[in-house]
């Protein structure tokens, strides 16, 4: 392979593999950063809500606000990042987190941490938006499936060492879980220094113009259906008044944001992305990809402590095969699909793994043999490694330079949005299931529901014998059915990618959808027509002429 790229956009030159990594140092240190916010709290959760003397609820909100802050602002990220310096946004990303951060390790209440995760989400939506788009602004489309491979490597790495060094630290007594927030302060402030030091990129100065009724009224329906999610089946029932005064609210008010952005000059998502198959049906797996990932992993770390009665460092250990599955997956799908410029397969298969990872982890109890669940979620994490940044990769493929930072956001937004409903959605069906599991259990050892603790997560080593079996089996078998419920939105996702047309990886920068159509239609015939290689060298050279 070529030690050097194709002229990036942002440069204007070749840049060598050896350049650009230099460039990207800082920001992969920011990717790291933002990863690590939220995997080094995973398995610090239980002991941070029970200390705070939260229940299930809570436990759900401190992960769903991060969510939905990042899901809210990344459009707003990716659009700032086609009109301003990518570079000051990403910079400024960081300083929001390590704010978020600090204040977040100074907690005194659920209530305050989660409105500190609120200001988390806000700093990681800008780096999550804005790692794609400087990607994309650098380096081509055919070479940028080696890259994302090397961000699905630092992704893996910041998912691993997360839970483990949040584990140490809150099985460390001079520490505490208040660490969990502070550790990543300093690898925040040494990417702001690289990234000042290494990512050189143009100025785009023009007029700034966001849509900011767009970004409220997408903010505002996203949220009314988030809580809608969280609440209903406890506060009150999903057949209520309540749920269908939330559900034609949300309705009513994306459908404005539909009309607002379809009006603004500068739209936060430019409903003209959706004529693209490839966008819609990215978006779709997107949307089912968060659902699951987010949805079901988020509880793993609850199940291993409470299920299984490990400690935060044994948690973060145990999920080591998924994580190692991703790793594998992303970096080695990443290489191959630089030296083909195919990229289709790779996201059929990932998805179908996840559909298959989630419904055989919908088996899952308290007792189910390590080495067996070891195999399921190495599935899942290889299924993820094919599919998350692929399906970014595959919209960039389609859309022009000057939509690079929409288009990428788009799939992030949606993506981020799937995980927030799926956090939201499955936190309410296992803290349902696990009430319903806990009464049957108790009722059967002649005891009231109210002995396991009424609705605070459980210190399952502090129960009598009898009383902590009936809880680590009924957190198993809510697990399980999380999982489950997990496993048709992966098929949704395996539906969504067959559909999609496969363009293949361009060597520069930059394509417009019918430019990417063109070459696709050439590269077709000269696989049905072998014979005709005047006919189509004719016609890549006429294509290249318009490009």
């Amino acid at each position: 392979m070529s030690s050097t790229a194709a002229p990036s956009q942002a440069t204007g030159v070749a840049m060598s593999h050896r350049q650009i990594l230099e460039a990207l140092s800082g920001l992969l240190l920011g990717m790291f950063v933002a990863i690590l916010s939220s995997t080094v709290v995973s398995n610090a959760l239980p002991r941070i809500i029970t200390e705070l003397r939260g229940g299930q609820s809570s436990y759900t909100w401190v992960v769903t606000s991060t969510l939905l802050a990042t899901t809210a602002t990344i459009p707003l990220w990716g659009k700032l990042s086609d009109l301003i310096s990518k570079k000051a946004l990403v910079q400024l990303s960081l300083v929001i987190y390590v704010l978020g951060s600090v204040l977040a390790g100074l907690s005194q209440s659920t209530e305050w941490l989660i409105a500190c995760r609120v200001l988390q989400g806000i700093g990681a939506g800008g780096l999550t938006a804005l790692a794609q788009v400087i990607m994309a602004s650098m380096i081509s489309p055919r070479e940028r499936g080696r890259y994302s491979g090397y961000l699905g490597a630092v992704m893996a790495v910041g998912t691993i060492g997360g839970p483990l060094i949040g584990g140490v630290i809150v099985d460390t007594s001079w520490l505490g879980w208040r660490w969990c927030f502070y550790v990543g302060v300093p690898f925040a402030l040494a990417a702001l220094v690289v990234l000042q030091k290494t990512l050189h990129l143009p100025v785009v100065r023009r007029q700034v113009k966001i849509d900011w009724w767009g970004a409220t009224l997408i903010t505002s329906a996203v949220s009314l259906l988030l809580i809608w999610v969280s609440l209903a089946g406890d506060k009150y029932d999903w057949m209520s008044w309540q749920s269908a005064v939330m559900v034609v609210g949300a309705l009513l008010i994306g459908a404005l944001a539909i009309r607002v952005e379809t009006r603004a000059a500068e739209p936060v998502i430019p409903p003209r992305l959706f004529r693209n198959r490839t966008i819609t049906l990215a978006t779709v797996a997107s949307i089912a990809v968060g659902v699951g990932m987010f949805g079901a992993s988020v509880f793993l770390s609850q199940y291993f402590q409470i299920s299984r009665g490990q400690s935060p460092t044994m948690s973060g250990l145990m999920t080591l095969p998924m994580i190692l599955g991703l790793l594998v997956s992303s970096t080695v799908t990443g290489r191959v699909i630089t030296k083909t410029g195919r990229w289709k397969r790779y996201l059929v298969a990932g998805s179908a793994l996840l559909t298959i990872g989630f419904a055989l982890m919908g088996t899952l109890r308290y007792d189910t043999d390590f080495w067996l669940l070891s195999c399921y979620m190495a599935i899942i994490g290889i299924g993820l490694g094919m599919t998350m940044q692929n399906l970014v990769l595959a919209v960039q493929n389609t859309v022009g330079a000057q939509d690079l930072g929409a288009a990428s956001s788009v799939v992030a937004f949606f993506r981020s949005l799937g995980g927030a409903v799926g956090v939201s959605a499955l936190g309410a069906v296992l803290g349902h299931r696990v009430k319903d599991f806990i009464a049957d259990g108790l009722t059967g050892l002649g005891l009231p529901a109210s002995a396991s603790g009424g609705n605070v997560l459980p210190d399952v080593h502090a129960l009598p014998g009898p009383i902590r079996t009936v809880v680590e089996s009924a957190y198993g078998h809510g697990a399980g059915d999380v999982f489950l419920a997990a496993a048709p939105f992966a098929l949704i996702a395996l539906i969504a990618v067959s559909f999609i047309k496969e363009i293949p990886l361009r060597r520069h920068n930059g394509p417009t959808t019918d430019e990417a159509e063109r070459e696709s239609a050439v590269a077709d015939g000269a696989e049905r027509q072998p014979a005709a290689a005047g006919e189509v060298g004719a016609a890549a050279v006429r294509s290249s002429g318009r490009s």
